[in-house]
């Protein structure tokens, strides 16, 4: 149902089952999908894509003009994947000509005044707290948790499975299953609660600890921690990940407090 109060421009795309509350305002290049609910005051500008079943609070604003200096009008777009929460007051900024889109997967939770900069890439599952920041162009891997207040450097890349505590600045990148907290921000440990819950056998979360021990507590350099947990760790997906994550790392990764 769509309030007669809500302004809905004649070429938006809304799917089925969608609800429209007083006061929202939709623009003309706009596609909605199925069972998705728009709050009352929310505000989806022109290049928004929003998938099937997502929850827009009252007061968020998806695909506003990037807060970037280089961008100049080009066409752009935000999309937001399937089930997704977008609490009150969120901000997600369309792309520039750098990447072209900002995208938010599938099953995430932005809490409350939560912005994603122009060309973020979140992916499934993550969870965004309250007040926390994504500057342009970082990515965040699936079911990655970023704490409330917490702010994120531009080109930054998050780990999967990771956990960063409240009110940090991250200005380097976080390796995945890590837990990292502190000034400057630091390798504290494995997000053990986490990994637990979604599944993952002791063995494993013990072979990602050692590989990590190996990373950051035997007092070598990076290139040699990395070729000394291939050679010792047998192949496997976290093992890979890890190693690839570290090794593309354009920004540089934390170290041990």
């Amino acid at each position: 149902m769509v309030s007669n109060l809500a302004y809905v421009h004649k070429d938006a795309k809304l799917g089925e089952n969608i609800a429209v509350d007083p006061f929202a305002y939709i623009a003309g290049n706009v596609i909605i999908g199925d069972g998705t609910w728009v709050g009352p005051g929310a505000v989806l500008l022109d290049g928004a894509r929003i998938g099937k079943n997502c929850k827009i609070f009252p007061s968020s604003v998806i695909s506003g003009i990037p807060q970037d200096l280089k961008f100049r009008g080009e066409k752009t777009t935000v999309e937001v994947g399937d089930n997704t929460t977008l609490r009150e007051g969120v901000s997600i900024s369309r792309g520039t000509s750098a990447v072209g889109k900002t995208v938010v997967g599938s099953n995430c939770l932005l809490m409350a005044y939560s912005h994603v900069g122009h060309d973020c890439r979140v992916g499934d599952n993550c969870i965004i707290g309250n007040l926390a920041g994504l500057a342009g162009e970082a990515k965040v891997d699936d079911w990655a948790i970023i704490s409330g207040a917490t702010f994120v450097h531009q080109f930054t890349r998050i780990g999967g499975h990771s956990f960063i505590g409240p009110i940090c600045k991250v200005r380097m990148d976080i390796p995945p299953y890590v837990k990292a907290e502190r000034d400057p921000l630091s390798f504290m440990g494995l997000n053990v609660v986490g990994l637990t819950r979604r599944g993952f056998e002791k063995e494993r979360i013990d072979e990602i600890h050692n590989i990590y021990r190996t990373i950051f507590l035997k007092k070598m350099n990076i290139s040699q921690a990395l070729e000394q947990v291939e050679n010792e760790f047998k192949p496997s997906f976290e093992r890979d990940y890890i190693l690839s994550f570290i090794r593309k790392s354009e920004r540089g990764i934390i170290r041990a407090r």
